[in-house]
């Protein structure tokens, strides 16, 4: 394996995962690793959304400190495992995806050990990662999986999700990177960043303020990975689903962006949530952000304090040694 010290430091690896190439050419992904102190046969996966990457280490703190190593992916076309020959963030389906999901499931699993394994994921990977679950339902791979504020559904009007459906179609297969109409980005982005609003520091290059264009292809992947899910998945693990207690869009985001979720339709989440499998615990957080890691304090504890409590009671033991 290409293992090298990440760009978060020395406690942290980043592992090149080779995935062959693509339209565009060579294609990789990125394991980052973070072991605890005393070896552990427990670990979580992270799979970040869109124009996004791994950078929120405090993530990371708390898995370890419960005895969890940490892994976190940067799927193709994101963050680390973005090369300059590249659409940015760009597929044609989300199974794509699952081509790294099970390289990395693989090394946590068979070469680094572990008999229990917690997926934990955001928007755009929460979709895909529940998708990739359902996939490998009865196989033993996962034995968990959180989803914090995952991509169930547009969060735009139904007439304008109706008419973005069809343009998409029509596109992808002659113009599959034709850039769509989007809402405004940088609010957001900007009630984050250190430099700005915020008070955490990521990659203004892998995290860009105002974001990378909606491509065609990769919206109609979308919609086909929500209408997949939508029709009921059958994951066979417990599921915990988070999301925030509102939503604001519109001119009401720039008010509310630090304590409402501004990119996605929190009752749209909370609707989609019982068709992920029988064993599904829904979780409000008052005053949660779209990323609710990335919240304000009182709400990011709550957020570890119900993960904290629903690990307890779902998780397996740390295996006997």
């Amino acid at each position: 394996m290409d293992v090298s010290v990440d760009v978060l430091g020395p406690e942290y690896e980043a592992i090149v995962l080779p995935m062959g190439k693509d339209s565009e050419g060579e294609v990789v992904a990125t394991l980052v690793r973070r072991r605890c102190t005393d070896p552990s046969r427990r670990a979580v996966l992270y799979v970040h959304g869109f124009v996004d990457y791994f950078f929120q280490k405090h993530l990371a703190d708390f898995y370890v400190a419960r005895g969890f190593d940490f892994y976190a992916l940067d799927l193709r076309k994101y963050g680390r495992s973005l090369l300059p020959h590249q659409t940015p963030n760009f597929v044609h389906s989300l199974s794509e995806y699952f081509a790294e999901i099970d390289e990395a499931v693989r090394i946590v699993r068979e070469e680094d050990g572990h008999d229990v394994l917690l997926v934990n994921a955001h928007s755009t990977g929460g979709l895909t990662t529940a998708l990739w679950a359902d996939r490998v339902t009865g196989r033993g791979l996962v034995q968990g999986l959180f989803l914090n504020s995952p991509f169930f559904d547009m969060n735009i009007p139904p007439a304008v999700r109706v008419a973005g459906d069809v343009f998409s179609k029509v596109l992808r297969a002659r113009w599959p990177k034709a850039k769509l109409p989007a809402p405004p980005a940088g609010v957001y982005a900007r009630s984050l960043h250190c430099d700005h609003d915020g008070e955490w520091e990521f990659n203004l290059e892998w995290k860009p303020l105002y974001g990378f264009p909606v491509r065609a292809a990769w919206l109609a992947a979308i919609r086909r990975g929500q209408a997949r899910l939508h029709a009921g998945l059958d994951i066979d693990v417990p599921v915990l689903v988070m999301a925030s207690t509102r939503s604001a869009r519109g001119r009401a985001a720039a008010a509310a962006v630090s304590s409402a979720d501004v990119v996605l339709d929190v009752q749209q989440i909370a609707r989609w949530a019982p068709r992920l499998g029988p064993h599904v615990t829904l979780v409000r957080v008052e005053g949660g952000v779209h990323d609710l890691v990335l919240s304000a304090k009182q709400a990011r504890d709550q957020v570890f304090d119900e993960l904290d409590r629903w690990m307890r009671g779902y998780l397996p033991s740390p295996p006997s040694t």
